[in-house]
């Protein structure tokens, strides 16, 4: 599987004109985003190592899951990130929740109405990027304003 996905990132990347970098969202909690993700971020990061990668990382709470292997694989995933990636922004599972329950008064939030907040910041922290402008106009100019660090690249939003 994953050599299939390359294959579709290979021909999405030969198709740019410009190719600045990569922007993976996924979960760190489960199998598939904690696992999979990663091994493609840093299968990725092999074939394109001079390109940017940008990840916006759903990091698990227990009190949202009770999955005994969360922790397990977030922290096994977050070594990764550390290693390949060059901006990842986390999202805190147990905040979304919060923030539709207390702010959108929500009693029961879906996972539409989390994904809904989730590209809500992905929208935000990208509009630098998709508009005109000075200060962030490309995803490595926007890792030069915010990372003081190499390996210190991880943002709460």
């Amino acid at each position: 599987l994953v050599d299939q996905v390359l294959d579709v990132v290979r021909r999405e990347a030969e198709g740019c004109d410009c190719l600045q970098g990569f922007q993976i969202t996924h979960s760190l909690g489960g199998g598939t985003g904690a696992g999979m993700g990663t091994l493609l971020i840093s299968k990725i990061r092999e074939e394109f190592p001079d390109r940017m990668m940008a990840t916006f990382s759903v990091m698990p709470s227990p009190k949202v899951s009770d999955t005994v292997v969360e922790p397990y694989n977030a922290t096994l995933s977050v070594h990764q990130l550390v290693e390949n990636s060059d901006e990842t922004f986390c999202i805190d599972n147990e905040a979304l929740y919060d923030i539709c329950m207390r702010t959108l008064k929500l009693s029961n939030p879906s996972y539409g109405d989390l994904n809904h907040l989730v590209s809500a910041v992905m929208s935000g922290v990208t509009t630098c990027l998709r508009f005109p402008g000075q200060l962030n106009s490309d995803l490595r100019k926007l890792a030069v304003n915010m990372v003081p660090f190499p390996r210190l690249h991880f943002f709460m939003v």
